[in-house]
């Protein structure tokens, strides 16, 4: 608040608030100011506020006023002017006045009141995670301590600025800040990235010509810039366009420590901002390595995504074969998602998950009393499908009398509930799965070859996870942040060693396998990161590592065994087949009963 700070001999020093329109000066004790000096009158002179200046009126004509020196009857006051009337002497301050002590004392109170802000602001720095309302207290700090009427956060894009921040007395936010710096200013501190300090801008040697200088009548400006490492990410610019030679070089010094506390909050937050655009990256990237629920971007997988995309829109019956844990359900799913039944029911049934005296029940329903236990009508999943998609999981599984039952609700598109003989119509689509080899279950007899033909219009195959290639890293990613998620785990992610031997290991159980270690692993990790030990894939579940003859050797003995048992055992149509001498066969086989391998009997 502006003040009038009185120094007369023999009294004590007293300040003066102006908070009147209208100021009284004189020796009577009715005056707002009494001076005392008994040789001034009691009714010297008045301070008047127009709501912008304050102007010092000498009451008589006779009487003057001392102002810096030169006698005045009438003076628009300025921040500093030194004012005598008889022996008082007078200092008018337009910012509060800090109570009159010794010059060093001062500079220390005022360091002590400066330092005890910041130390404010630090104190809400650690509680407070809005990064604007940080911002904000940060530049109301500023101005508070330097004394400035408005202060400005920049912040660089590029070769441009963009304030972030613009604040005044009132802690307000300043409309069209951009408009209220000065480019000139800003433009050094850019250039050099040291700090610049203006007692008088309009009077400046180097800014008074500077066209922002003179259209904005600048007086006191101070601009630090904010550093990082060497890097210039802004600036702090505070100004006072009322008062010239407001700020000092302690001013600016603890302008640059608050630079500081600012240049951190800005990094951290240009971190998080690039943390942020980098997950909504990856995000996106996932998306594009998704297939609805189905993650995957090797070529054995594209080729997966290609064949469902083309068979989704027919009512066409599908077979899915591949080993277990592979996603069968899941690509059953997503034919459905994208077919012209997706609004209607996707109903699942596993078919080996079931005792078969009980399957038929679950597939067609019953009637009340149609065997022990059947104490009402029950509806089956045919009929629950209707209008939609019936995936039948583990269909290998069925019993042979089932099967029969099955191929003529798919060929009539009826079913019969069990005890009952009344047909029911039914419009739905069959997709089937296994894990099982039909054609050599049909050539054991456990599967009958019609209705093999039936479901396996088109068979739709999936390659294990260790025939993924990198799908199993991405697949392992993707299960860590869901689960992460889902148990409010600190686990944020892999380490070097464990995706190493994520990659090695062979992963029999498939997806099914990988998802319950990395569901067991966030429970149990210690650590942000989880390792190999947490997926328990030490070196002695890990496949291990052949020499290149050993692994050929391997592989030869393996084929030569598939060959003969799609040969049933032929060794000379097996020899004629591999292109070998008969012989080789026979040492093969000599070899594999010398190793506990009994050979593959069959015609000569």
């Amino acid at each position: 608040m502006p003040s009038l700070r009185l120094n007369a001999p023999g009294h004590p020093v007293t300040i003066y608030n102006l908070y009147k329109k209208i100021t009284s000066i004189g020796h009577g004790p009715d005056n707002d100011i009494v001076l005392p000096d008994p040789l001034v009158a009691d009714a010297y002179a008045s301070i008047h506020f127009d709501g912008q200046m304050y102007t010092i009126t000498t009451l008589q004509r006779k009487q003057e006023v001392v102002i810096n020196g030169k006698k005045r009857s009438k003076h628009k006051l300025s921040h500093d002017d030194k004012l005598v009337i008889g022996s008082c002497e007078l200092r008018f301050a337009l910012v509060d006045d800090a109570p009159p002590v010794e010059e060093e004392a001062a500079e220390t109170v005022a360091d002590l009141d400066a330092y005890t802000k910041l130390y404010e602001f630090s104190e809400r720095l650690v509680h407070q995670r809005d990064l604007g309302e940080l911002l904000d207290a940060l530049m109301d700090a500023v101005i508070e301590i330097t004394n400035a009427d408005k202060g400005f956060l920049v912040l660089m894009e590029g070769d441009t600025v963009d304030v972030k921040v613009a604040r005044n007395l009132k802690r307000e936010n300043i409309a069209d800040a951009v408009s209220q710096l000065s480019d000139s200013i800003v433009a050094k501190v850019v250039k050099t990235r040291r700090p610049v300090i203006i007692s008088d801008a309009m009077h400046d040697g180097e800014f008074a010509a500077a066209k922002s200088v003179m259209q904005l009548k600048l007086s006191s400006v101070i601009c630090v810039p904010l550093l990082d490492r060497g890097r210039l990410l802004g600036l702090i610019y505070v100004g006072n366009d009322s008062i010239i030679d407001l700020f000092q070089q302690d001013t600016m010094k603890v302008l640059t420590v608050f630079a500081a506390q600012a240049s951190l909050i800005v990094a951290n937050a240009l971190l998080l901002n690039e943390l942020r655009v980098e997950n909504k990256r990856l995000g996106e990237r996932l998306e594009q390595q998704r297939f609805g629920e189905i993650v995957g971007t090797s070529p054995p997988m594209q080729q997966v995504f290609r064949k469902v995309e083309k068979i989704a829109a027919t009512d066409i019956s599908v077979l899915i074969t591949g080993e277990t844990g592979t996603g069968k359900e899941l690509i059953a799913r997503e034919v459905h998602v994208r077919s012209p039944r997706a609004t209607k029911p996707f109903i699942t049934i596993n078919c080996g998950a079931i005792p078969a005296n009980l399957l038929e029940s679950e597939l067609f329903g019953h009637v009340k009393g149609a065997f022990t236990g059947a104490v009402a009508n029950k509806q089956g999943k045919f009929q629950a499908a209707d209008g939609g998609t019936l995936f039948l999981d583990e269909i290998g599984e069925m019993a042979m009398e089932l099967q029969v039952k099955l191929l003529r609700a798919i060929q009539e598109r009826i079913v019969i509930r069990v005890g009952d003989t009344r047909p029911e119509p039914v419009d739905i689509r069959i997709i089937t799965a296994t894990n099982r080899e039909l054609e050599k279950e049909i050539a054991a007899g456990r599967f009958r070859e019609d209705l093999y033909y039936r479901l396996n219009v088109v068979n739709v195959h999936l390659p294990p996870l260790r025939d993924r290639g990198d799908d199993v890293l991405v697949i392992a990613r993707y299960l860590l942040s869901r689960y992460a998620r889902e148990y409010d785990s600190k686990v944020r992610g892999l380490s070097p060693n464990a995706t190493v031997a994520i990659r090695k290991h062979n992963w029999p159980g498939n997806i099914r396998e990988l998802e319950n270690r990395i569901k067991k692993a966030i429970v149990l990790c210690e650590s942000t990161v989880i390792g190999p030990d947490d997926l328990a894939l030490t070196s002695d579940v890990l496949p291990q590592i052949l020499t290149l003859q050993d692994a050929k050797d391997k592989f030869q003995r393996e084929y030569i065994n598939e060959v003969l048992a799609l040969n049933n055992g032929n060794r000379t149509k097996t020899a004629r087949d591999l292109g070998v001498d008969p012989r080789t066969i026979f040492r093969h086989l000599e070899k594999e009963s010398d190793e506990g391998v009994p050979p593959d009997g069959g015609a000569p």
